[in-house]
């Protein structure tokens, strides 16, 4: 059994909210200056700018942008590990102590609908866990900007659904986010699963850095981002070669009678750090 201080998993959350919002990705910065090229004229020019921008939070230690977003947390804690304290309290203590000491923006009400009142402190964090094997704890944080989130999507299809069908409807989804979402974007999609699980893989895929292993998934995520691209949506929305400059799919078992799709779209600031003690 080997024990971890809950101390040293707070610091360790704290050190990622940093990282995660003010460093691009090198995967997403590199698409962007591949994207560039690609462009002419005024979506060139805003992809240069939005290069710029990042650029500048890394050099300045700013964010990269001003919603720094619902911190998203996956965790995988591994059978052998024993935690010296409470887990969950290290993790929230972890966003406070990031958003706090980073001077991060806090966008978190403490209920939906009534009276929305700022908790101060980015808290709760969403926490996703995942018992493994080993002795070691995996931590992935997310920080998912509200605009993006706002037009994320999920529908139940009937199993007989066609991939055409399925491609039309993950379309759509783009073609409505559209502006509102700072394209390019990224896009995780979710298939199978039942109707909690789709989004879940869908938000898991934006974690990912390439493509799918499976070769059938990976020649779909191809498929989808090029129709993806052919919306002349483009960056920011003025129109131009790149709205999205990666799809990823993340896909579970589901019934027999369902088949479950969830999009979860992703601004060109797609933000995640990850470190494992």
């Amino acid at each position: 059994m080997r024990i971890i201080k809950s101390n040293l998993i707070t610091n360790t959350v704290a050190q990622l909210c940093q990282k995660a919002a003010y460093n691009l990705p090198k995967d997403i910065f590199e698409s962007l200056k591949t994207a560039k090229y690609q462009e002419k004229s005024l979506a060139q020019k805003i992809l240069k700018l939005t290069l710029e921008n990042a650029k500048i939070a890394k050099k300045g230690i700013f964010p990269l942008c001003q919603d720094t977003g619902t911190a998203v947390l996956f965790v995988e804690l591994g059978q052998q590990v024993k935690i010296d304290g409470s887990l969950d309290r290290a993790l929230q203590n972890g966003i406070k102590k990031g958003f706090k000491e980073n001077y991060l923006r806090k966008s978190i009400v403490e209920e939906p609908l009534l009276k929305r009142k700022n908790t101060k402190t980015n808290t709760p964090a969403i926490v996703h866990y995942q018992i493994v094997n080993g002795s070691k704890l995996k931590i992935d944080l997310m920080l998912k900007g509200g605009g993006a989130e706002n037009k994320s999507q999920i529908k139940m299809f009937n199993p007989t659904a066609s991939k055409e069908e399925i491609i039309n409807f993950i379309i759509s989804v783009v073609k409505t986010a559209g502006a509102s979402a700072c394209p390019p974007f990224v896009v995780g999609i979710g298939l199978g699963g039942n109707f909690e699980i789709a989004p879940l893989l869908a938000k898991k895929a934006l974690l990912r850095k390439k493509q799918n292993k499976n070769l059938n998934y990976k020649k779909l995520e191809k498929e989808i981002l090029t129709k993806i691209n052919k919306t002349n949506i483009g960056p920011q929305g003025f129109g131009g070669k790149t709205t999205a400059l990666k799809v990823y799919i993340e896909y579970a078992p589901c019934h027999i009678a369902s088949l479950p799709c969830a999009v979860n779209i992703c601004c060109h600031s797609c933000r995640h750090a990850g470190a494992v003690l």
